[in-house]
C-alpha cells in the first residue's frame, strides 16, 4: 500500500508561512494534483513529501509509516522535476540506469528494467543519445523514465510539463494518464495549470496561500466550488463575479446590480434566506451565457441587454467580452453568433448554474 496522509502540515521560512496546516489523504493509487497560482504552497507541500523540505509542524505518512525524518532515498518515491535533472554527459540508456546502479542492482536486471522502460516511453531508439541531442518531449520522457524504472510506491511530479508546448503538452497529458493505469500507483502532481488538473487528476487539491481551498473530483470543485478564489481559478475562461443585492419584485426573489436584475430559480431560494438585503457575489461561467438570437427561450433563461466590445473567435466558440454599463461579462457564444464589436445585442443567461458568494467572507452560499 502507498497511501500518503498529511496531517497538520507547516513549514515556515523564518518569519513567512510557505504551507499553513495543511491535511489531506492520497489513497493508494491514486492520481491526485495539487493545483494553484504561483508561490501558493504546491510545490513546498510536494518537497516536503519528497522529504527534500524539512516540515516545520505536522506529520507526513507514506504506507503507513511516519516519514519526517526519514531522508529522501529511503522513502521509496520517485521525483520528476520541471527541468528534467537528467545528466548531460550520460546516454539516456546511462541516466535511466543510474538509480539502479547506485542501489547495486545486478546489470542483467538493469538492461531488463531500461529496455523494458525505454519500450514503454516509446525512447528505445533514443538510448544511446545525449540528452542535448533530444528534444523537450524526449527529454520529458527519459526523466520519467530514470522515475519509473525504479519501480517506486510512489511517485512525484513537480511541474513536468510546462517547458512544453501547448502541443506537447496535450499529448504528453494522455501519455501520463495512460501510464498511471498501466503502473498503478500513487500519484502526486503539482501543476499551475487548472486545465492539467481538471483532465488527469481523480481529485485535486485547491491551493491558495500556503492552504487547501478545496479537495474534491475535477468535476464536483468545478459544478461547487466552495469559495470566491476556486470558483474563479477552475474554469477557463474565468468564472464571471457581479456584485448584487437579494431582493423581489412582484412577490418574485431576485438579484440586481448596476445593470442586471435576474429572478432567482427556486432550487436557490432556501440557501439565500439569511442574505435577504445583503450584499453578495453572484458568479456565472461564460459558458452558461448564449446568444439570445440562436438559443431562443428556455427555462431559467434571463435577458440581459449588453454592448459587445471584444470578439474573438477561437474555432469551436467565439469568446466575447461584453458590457452592461459598468458591468462587464465574458460569454462563451457558437461560432454562428452575429457578435460584433460595438454592437448591442440579448444575451440570455442561465440561472439556473449561477452561483453565490457572500462578499465579505467568499464562501459559497
Amino acid at each position: 500500500m502507498a497511501e500518503i496522509r498529511l496531517t497538520n502540515v507547516t513549514k515556515k521560512f523564518g518569519a513567512t508561512i510557505a504551507v499553513d496546516r495543511v491535511s489531506f489523504v492520497v489513497q493508494d493509487k491514486e492520481f491526485l494534483v495539487l493545483v494553484g497560482p504561483s508561490g501558493c504552497g504546491k510545490t513546498t507541500t510536494l518537497r516536503m513529501i519528497a522529504g527534500l523540505e524539512d516540515v516545520t509542524e505536522g506529520e507526513i505518512y507514506i504506507g503507513g509509516r511516519k516519514v519526517n525524518d526519514i531522508p529522501p532515498k529511503d522513502r521509496d518515491i520517485a521525483m520528476v522535476f520541471q527541468n528534467y535533472a537528467l545528466y548531460p554527459h550520460m546516454s539516456v540508456y546511462k541516466n535511466l540506469a543510474f538509480g539502479l546502479k547506485q542501489r547495486k542492482f545486478p546489470r542483467k536486471q538493469i538492461d531488463l528494467r531500461v529496455k523494458e522502460v525505454a519500450r514503454m516511453l516509446g525512447i528505445e531508439a533514443l538510448i544511446a543519445r545525449k540528452p542535448k541531442e533530444l528534444s523537450g518531449g524526449q527529454r520529458q520522457r527519459v526523466a520519467m523514465g530514470r522515475a519509473i524504472v525504479r519501480k517506486p510506491r510512489v511517485f512525484l511530479f513537480d511541474e513536468p510539463l510546462s517547458n512544453l508546448d501547448a502541443k506537447l503538452r496535450v499529448q504528453m497529458r494522455g501519455e501520463l494518464a495512460k501510464l498511471h493505469d498501466r503502473l498503478e500507483t500513487t500519484i502526486v502532481y503539482v501543476t499551475h495549470d487548472q486545465v492539467e488538473a481538471m483532465t488527469m487528476a481523480d481529485r485535486i487539491v485547491v491551493m491558495d496561500r500556503g492552504k487547501t481551498m478545496q479537495i474534491g473530483r475535477p468535476m464536483e470543485v468545478y459544478n461547487n466550488p466552495k469559495n470566491i478564489f476556486v470558483a474563479g481559478f477552475i474554469g477557463s475562461p474565468a468564472m464571471n463575479f457581479l456584485d448584487v443585492r437579494l431582493g423581489a419584485e412582484d412577490g418574485r426573489p431576485l438579484v440586481f446590480g448596476e445593470s442586471v436584475k435576474l429572478l432567482v430559480p427556486e432550487k436557490f431560494q432556501d440557501r439565500l434566506l439569511k442574505a435577504k438585503g445583503r450584499d453578495l457575489i453572484l458568479g456565472v461561467r461564460p459558458e452558461y451565457i448564449y446568444d439570445k438570437a440562436l438559443k431562443g427561450g428556455f427555462p431559467g433563461g434571463e435577458t440581459i441587454r449588453v454592448s459587445a466590445e471584444v470578439v474573438e473567435p477561437i474555432g469551436s466558440q467565439i469568446i466575447v467580452l461584453v458590457s452592461a454599463g459598468n458591468t462587464h461579462l465574458t460569454a462563451c457564444l457558437d461560432p454562428q453568433t452575429s457578435a460584433q464589436p460595438r454592437k448591442t445585442m440579448e444575451l440570455l443567461v442561465d440561472t439556473n448554474r449561477m452561483h453565490f458568494f457572500d462578499r465579505d467572507t467568499g464562501e459559497a452560499y
